[in-house]
């Protein structure tokens, strides 16, 4: 059987080369001229994903040969566009051009080290996905834990732009809810692979729609109850949504039951709504959301607009899109300066104000191609568990793409997420290399000899059971 990992060497190349034209167009709108050193965070950054490539073709030689160079790209334009933001700091401001080292493009340089670095760990110590069932239990506790913590602390280390994501140390800072997804991930399919017969058991056809007997709603409605708290607590609900959808897609891959995705999106938006109302209260609990809410019923409100943590943000972005058009300015000739947080949350607006809207469509199909490539490897590696850390895993990240973009464009709430390696930082940045060395793993073990050998569906200790086949779920959720 053919690796592709040859294929795989090519496609690397060839974003590399991308990433390397971004920045000498982005030095030719800045200073009319390029610089001699224009190539060398697009060659820094082809070493570093050259280095995971070997450790992929001696560790995983059959995996998916499309991710690592889609991945490769979103990343090295992000640590591009950052670069960007610095020279025009740099020329704002009359100081010297920093070097490709300094400033938020030279520390995103150093997270994608770091996070490649974890990613081959994964590779080399993980060498069956399987083995990570063994430990389910410790990850979900694990998960949890590392979801309260913030909101436990101190607003003063916690807290910022209104939501308790954060732990801070001095000038360093984590974001402890990213590498939870990966572990509650891991929680959820094992839970749900040794209770899917239990759940999928309907009591009643309503409508067409066979649902769950009431007895087996404790699940959703505990992670539901979850999910409410870091809503409470956190006051973000990018991370609520992210936590709970990922639960209720994951269980409807399992059981292949469309009435549990109905039921979650009912207590859902239920919650939500009941969150509003009582978000009325000044200084009550969901306080924080009641303001996110109003400001996106009506940006461009005067007082929304004027007020401390109003819409400015919001209309900022706005703008820089519509001033993006179609073809967008060019890289470096726009004024992403103008948005507020353009480094992290409002990235997209920043960019697409650059690269217009065919540039960010381009981006999206590469984050949909990644998707897609997950989604891939769910349906065709043999084992349930797999089937479901997959599946969850690229759900995970489509639906974080999601919350973003449609903060930005005002189609939902804004929340405090990241863009996945695009945005400045080091958290997002690592958990989402792990995600992807997950799914290289996985990939390795539905393209591999072992594949087209049989396999077994065994996701951790415990009794054997028979394949389940979840390729008719999986089919329906990547269906156009």
């Amino acid at each position: 059987m053919k690796t592709q990992r040859n294929a795989e060497l090519g496609l690397l190349a060839f974003a590399m080369v991308l990433v390397a034209l971004y920045g000498a167009t982005v030095e030719l709108n800045q200073f009319d001229e390029l610089s001699g050193t224009f190539w060398v965070p697009a060659v820094l950054l082809g070493v570093l994903f050259l280095g995971l490539h070997f450790v992929v073709r001696f560790t995983a030689p059959y995996a998916d040969p499309v991710l690592i160079p889609a991945v490769a790209l979103i990343n090295g334009l992000g640590v591009g566009f950052l670069r960007r933001l610095d020279l025009a700091r740099a020329i704002a401001n009359k100081q010297e051009i920093p070097g490709v080292f300094a400033g938020t493009g030279g520390r995103q340089l150093a997270w994608t080290l770091a996070a490649l670095i974890l990613a081959c760990i994964l590779l080399i110590v993980i060498r069956d996905h399987k083995v990570v069932s063994r430990y389910a239990y410790t990850l979900g506790l694990v998960g949890i834990v590392l979801v309260m913590i913030p909101a436990v602390l101190p607003a003063s280390i916690s807290e910022v732009n209104g939501a308790k994501l954060w732990v801070k140390f001095g000038s360093f800072s984590i974001q402890p809810g990213e590498f939870a997804k990966l572990a509650l991930v891991s929680f959820f399919a094992y839970y749900l692979v040794r209770k899917r017969e239990v759940l999928s058991l309907a009591s009643r056809r309503f409508l067409g729609v066979d649902f769950p007997r009431g007895r087996d709603l404790g699940p959703v409605v505990t992670v539901w109850l979850l999910s409410l708290l870091v809503l409470v607590f956190e006051k973000d609900l990018g991370t609520a949504l992210l936590y709970f959808g990922l639960f209720v897609v994951t269980l409807y891959v399992a059981t292949e039951r469309a009435s549990w995705l109905i039921i979650g999106l009912l207590l859902f938006f239920g919650g939500v709504y009941v969150a509003y109302l009582l978000g009325e209260v000044v200084g009550g609990p969901f306080a924080n959301f009641y303001d996110r809410a109003e400001v996106w019923l009506d940006p461009f409100a005067q007082e929304n607009y004027d007020r401390v943590g109003g819409s400015y943000q919001l209309v900022q972005g706005l703008l820089a899109l519509g001033t993006g058009g179609l073809f967008g300015s060019g890289p470096g000739a726009g004024s992403p300066g103008f948005v507020p947080e353009v480094r992290t949350d409002f990235i997209f607006a920043g960019m697409g104000e650059e690269i217009g809207l065919f540039g960010l469509s381009a981006l999206l199909i590469v984050y949909l191609l990644i998707v897609e490539r997950g989604l891939r490897a769910a349906l065709n590696v043999r084992d349930s568990f797999g089937k479901l850390v997959a599946g969850g895993l690229a759900f995970t990240l489509g639906l974080q793409v999601f919350v973003i973009l449609g903060g930005i464009t005002g189609l939902i709430p804004l929340t405090g997420q990241t863009t996945p390696f695009l945005s400045a930082g080091g958290s997002s940045l690592m958990a989402n290399w792990l995600l992807v060395a997950m799914l290289l793993r996985i990939s390795n073990a539905a393209r591999g000899p072992a594949a087209s050998s049989g396999g077994t569906d065994r996701p951790g200790p415990g009794p054997k059971k028979a394949p389940t086949q979840l390729h008719g779920a999986m089919t329906e959720v990547i269906k156009p």
